[in-house]
Order: structure tokens, then C-alpha cells, then sequence
């Protein structure tokens, strides 16, 4: 598989660390596995993806389908990213939707607001 990551459960959110593509090939498996984890709760999620090498139209769907449910849900996904994910989502123009952030504890800090 293109993409390998972690899985961190606290009481009020989930991190994942992920690592490897977000592309057509594992998007849908991604997409799964993570809309389960927000269905499973707690629904605050953290995507680190300061280690992906790539990530294409595909992922970017993904990623904005899995805000919507977090939010649905009543929590918020935040976006731990690279210059190269940051790149690809600014030329879309969904940074802000998407809640990118530099650090995980940045992150952790807006969840706690």
C-alpha cells in the first residue's frame, strides 16, 4: 500500500500520522478508515501529513469529505502539513477549509479553544 500511518486515540481527539502517497490508489481505503475512526469518536481529528510525499485530486476530496463529517459530527479535522502538501492545497484554495496547521501542537491548542 501507498500509505501507512498511526493512529493515536486521546480523550478528546485522534491523531494520525500518516506517511507514502495520498493519491487515486489509496484514497479510497483512507477516505474508510478514517471516516470510521470520526464515526467511532472522539470526532476532533489531527492529520499529520508533514511526511507525504504526494498528494493529487483524489486526496484533496478525500480530505474535504472527512471535514465535512468531522464537523457533521460535532468536532474538527486539522491538517499537520509540508511545503509540498501546503503547495498543492493553496493552489485550490483550501487552506483555510482544510484548517492547516504547522505543528501538532498548534493544532492540539485549537482544539482546546
Amino acid at each position: 500500500m501507498s500509505l501507512r500511518g498511526t493512529r493515536e486515540v486521546r480523550e478528546d481527539h485522534q491523531i494520525f500520522r500518516l506517511t507514502g502517497l495520498l493519491d487515486a490508489f489509496s484514497e479510497p481505503a483512507f477516505r474508510k478508515v478514517i471516516g470510521n475512526c470520526i464515526e467511532e469518536g472522539p470526532h476532533n481529528i489531527i492529520l499529520v501529513l508533514a511526511q507525504i510525499d504526494f498528494i493529487d485530486s483524489s486526496g484533496l476530496g478525500a480530505l474535504v469529505q472527512l471535514v465535512k463529517q468531522a464537523q457533521t459530527a460535532g468536532g474538527s479535522l486539522q491538517v499537520v502539513t509540508n511545503p509540498r502538501v501546503t503547495q498543492t492545497v493553496k493552489l485550490v484554495r483550501l487552506e483555510k477549509f482544510l484548517s492547516l496547521q504547522p505543528s501538532v501542537e498548534i493544532a492540539l491548542e485549537n482544539i482546546k479553544k
